[in-house]
Protein backbone atom coordinates (compact mmCIF):
# COMPACT_ATOMS: atom_id res chain seq x y z
CA UNK A 1 0.00 0.00 0.00
CA UNK A 2 3.12 2.59 0.77
CA UNK A 3 3.94 1.79 -2.87
CA UNK A 4 0.70 2.97 -4.31
CA UNK A 5 0.85 5.72 -2.34
CA UNK A 6 4.41 7.15 -2.77
CA UNK A 7 3.33 5.84 -6.59
CA UNK A 8 0.25 8.84 -6.80
CA UNK A 9 2.10 11.06 -4.93
CA UNK A 10 5.34 11.11 -7.36
CA UNK A 11 2.79 10.85 -10.12
CA UNK A 12 1.62 14.90 -9.20
CA UNK A 13 4.97 16.03 -8.53
CA UNK A 14 7.06 17.89 -10.94
CA UNK A 15 10.66 17.36 -11.98
CA UNK A 16 11.74 19.15 -8.78
CA UNK A 17 9.84 17.62 -6.54
CA UNK A 18 7.26 19.98 -5.41
CA UNK A 19 3.81 19.31 -6.36
CA UNK A 20 2.46 20.74 -9.98
CA UNK A 21 -0.92 22.49 -10.55
CA UNK A 22 -0.71 21.53 -14.43
CA UNK A 23 -0.45 17.38 -13.12
CA UNK A 24 -3.50 17.55 -11.24
CA UNK A 25 -5.61 20.06 -13.49
CA UNK A 26 -4.63 17.57 -16.21
CA UNK A 27 -5.00 14.26 -14.24
CA UNK A 28 -8.33 15.07 -13.11
CA UNK A 29 -9.64 16.25 -16.32
CA UNK A 30 -9.05 13.21 -18.02
CA UNK A 31 -10.67 10.89 -15.29
CA UNK A 32 -13.88 13.46 -15.40
CA UNK A 33 -13.84 13.18 -19.26
CA UNK A 34 -13.67 9.34 -18.61
CA UNK A 35 -16.67 9.23 -16.45
CA UNK A 36 -18.54 11.48 -18.41
CA UNK A 37 -18.29 9.26 -21.24
CA UNK A 38 -18.77 6.17 -19.67
CA UNK A 39 -22.23 7.76 -18.27
CA UNK A 40 -22.77 9.30 -21.48
CA UNK A 41 -22.73 6.07 -23.02
CA UNK A 42 -25.49 4.93 -20.66
CA UNK A 43 -28.06 7.98 -20.83
CA UNK A 44 -30.31 9.29 -23.38
CA UNK A 45 -29.66 11.89 -26.07
CA UNK A 46 -31.28 14.96 -24.42
CA UNK A 47 -29.05 14.20 -21.23
CA UNK A 48 -25.89 14.18 -22.80
CA UNK A 49 -22.88 16.94 -22.69
CA UNK A 50 -22.79 19.34 -25.28
CA UNK A 51 -19.85 18.50 -27.56
CA UNK A 52 -17.93 22.11 -27.02
CA UNK A 53 -17.75 21.38 -23.18
CA UNK A 54 -16.29 17.56 -23.98
CA UNK A 55 -13.80 19.30 -26.66
CA UNK A 56 -13.26 22.01 -23.70
CA UNK A 57 -11.91 19.56 -21.02
CA UNK A 58 -10.59 17.48 -23.95
CA UNK A 59 -8.43 20.25 -24.88
CA UNK A 60 -7.67 21.45 -21.18
CA UNK A 61 -5.99 17.75 -19.99
CA UNK A 62 -4.15 17.64 -23.48
CA UNK A 63 -2.53 20.91 -22.78
CA UNK A 64 -1.98 20.43 -18.89
CA UNK A 65 -0.51 17.20 -19.50
CA UNK A 66 1.13 18.14 -22.64
CA UNK A 67 2.96 21.39 -21.24
CA UNK A 68 4.25 19.09 -18.03
CA UNK A 69 5.97 17.31 -20.77
CA UNK A 70 7.25 19.76 -22.10
CA UNK A 71 9.00 21.01 -18.66
CA UNK A 72 10.59 17.60 -18.57
CA UNK A 73 12.26 18.39 -21.72
CA UNK A 74 13.71 21.98 -20.43
CA UNK A 75 14.51 20.96 -17.56
CA UNK A 76 17.16 18.20 -19.01
CA UNK A 77 18.39 20.83 -21.61
CA UNK A 78 18.67 23.54 -18.25
CA UNK A 79 20.95 21.06 -16.10
CA UNK A 80 23.17 19.87 -19.17
CA UNK A 81 23.64 23.68 -19.91
CA UNK A 82 24.57 23.80 -16.08
CA UNK A 83 26.67 20.85 -16.25
CA UNK A 84 28.72 21.80 -19.62
CA UNK A 85 29.38 25.37 -18.02
CA UNK A 86 32.51 26.03 -16.32
CA UNK A 87 31.95 28.17 -12.53
CA UNK A 88 33.86 31.39 -12.89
Amino acid sequence: MKKIINWLTGLLKDETGSPSSKRFVGIMCAIFLCITMYHNSFSTVDTAPSSDLVNAVALLAFGCLGLSSIDKFTKAKRDTTEATTKPE
